[in-house]
């Protein structure tokens, strides 16, 4: 008995694994865990934070234990100048370094880090959206091919179904054997057309798996893609924006790091232990030694100039880039939003279309069985009728793909 059991709930286990759908959400989650790009730009913030932690480290004392040793020998007068090698010398010493760096310029060049890390972060953000739009289209390609599928079923068993009538009432001399091949005719193009729909729904599942980076050859039922027009924000918010604000901010900050190049520069430093070449007492040679070094830039042939020159053309490229994306951006909303109006307009007319293409199926197939309509009007009614539902959800995949682009800008 309990073997018994044990098969029934692996049977309905089994079952209800094979009958399980899967979601738009489902695919993105997948693809935006999967994808190595993104983790690959998380990495890259968080080597930054690294970055502004080596910097300000480095701008600490530098502490170092250095030694060497020197021995020239002198044989029968040949050798090196002893005045110049002191013929044997030891030392050991531990140095301190200390670089006298302005806050000012230190700020500025974490500032230079923390605006490449936000440059990077909304890089992942761009680059999340562009993944999400192309998994988002494939869902809905192979949505509609799902849809295309379950619609092909339909038409075929209904079709199986007049194909028997028809076939009994051609044995009994209502129908002539023409007119009943003309019909199985139709019936087989439409079985030719699921089985073509199958196969092409399985190639665009396989296709969204590699998107989503999902090793799967199987194939699942796939739910209606849940989209709405997302708010679209302000543009200055807009992670589109963003990255011509974040360039312009970085210009700034070179020409400030420009200008700190260009200012006096001082450095102490100071060692301690044991340097001695062995010519007296040795033991003596234990000391200290302290020291500083400065500078002032006084003239560099012109380059500063040249290197403003540089920062304001790649700010005015900058300016030129965003003025164009600017009106490119506008107008693709606008189409977008048109588009999609122009799509709604038309559904109405499509389902009154049906709904009467649905009626004169009805009425035909209630004459079929009295013999009372002809074939040929028959089967134009069945193609009117395929070719409605059809546009209708071509028009409903246009509408989800123009949702999926126009989102695609709302963030």
């Amino acid at each position: 008995m309990k073997w018994l059991f044990s098969v029934i709930l692996c049977t309905f286990i089994c079952s209800a694994s094979l009958a399980q759908t899967y979601t738009l959400d489902h695919y993105l989650e997948l693809a935006k865990g999967n994808s190595p790009l993104l983790k690959d730009l998380r990495n890259q913030v968080a080597s930054n934070q690294l970055d502004s932690l080596r910097l300000k480290a480095g701008y600490k004392p530098q502490v170092n234990v250095t030694s060497g040793g020197l021995y020239a020998p002198t044989i029968d007068g040949f050798g090196y100048s002893s005045p110049i090698t002191n013929q044997h010398t030891l030392n050991g010493l531990i140095a301190v370094n200390q670089a006298i760096v302005s806050k000012a310029n230190v700020n500025a060049q974490l500032e230079a880090i923390t605006l490449q890390s936000q440059s990077t972060n909304n890089t992942a953000k761009i680059s999340e959206q562009d993944l999400k739009k192309a998994v988002t289209t494939q869902y809905i390609t192979a949505y509609g091919d799902y849809q295309q599928v379950k619609f092909s079923q339909e038409v075929v068993k209904l079709l199986s179904g007049e194909e028997d009538v028809l076939k009994k009432l051609t044995r009994a001399n209502v129908y002539r054997q023409s007119d009943y091949l003309t019909f199985l005719v139709t019936l087989k193009q439409q079985q030719l057309q699921l089985s073509q729909a199958r196969l092409q729904f399985k190639n665009d599942y396989a296709t969204l798996n590699y998107l989503a980076g999902v090793a799967d050859t199987s194939v699942r039922d796939l739910e209606t893609p849940e989209l709405q027009k997302a708010m679209r924000p302000d543009i200055i918010n807009s992670i589109y924006f963003t990255q011509y604000k974040l360039d312009s901010l970085k210009l700034v900050n070179s020409r400030k790091q420009l200008d700190f190049t260009y200012k006096p520069k001082a450095n102490v430093f100071a060692d301690g232990g044991f340097n001695s070449d062995f010519m007296g007492q040795a033991y003596k040679n234990f000391g200290t030694s302290v020291g500083f070094s400065f500078s002032i830039p006084l003239y560099d042939g012109g380059q500063r100039k040249l290197q403003y020159r540089k920062l304001s053309l790649e700010e005015e490229t900058r300016e030129n880039y965003k003025a164009f994306f600017n009106v490119q951006y506008r107008q693709q909303i606008a189409q977008l939003n048109q588009q999609i109006d122009e799509n709604d307009k038309l559904m109405p007319q499509i389902d009154d279309q049906i709904k009467y293409s649905e009626g004169l199926i009805k009425v035909d197939t209630q004459l079929l069985e009295t013999g009372d309509v002809k074939i040929a009007d028959l089967i134009l009614a069945i193609n009117n009728y395929l070719t409605v539902r059809n546009l209708k959800t071509q028009t409903i995949i246009s509408k989800l793909q123009l949702i999926n682009q126009l989102n695609y800008w709302n963030r």
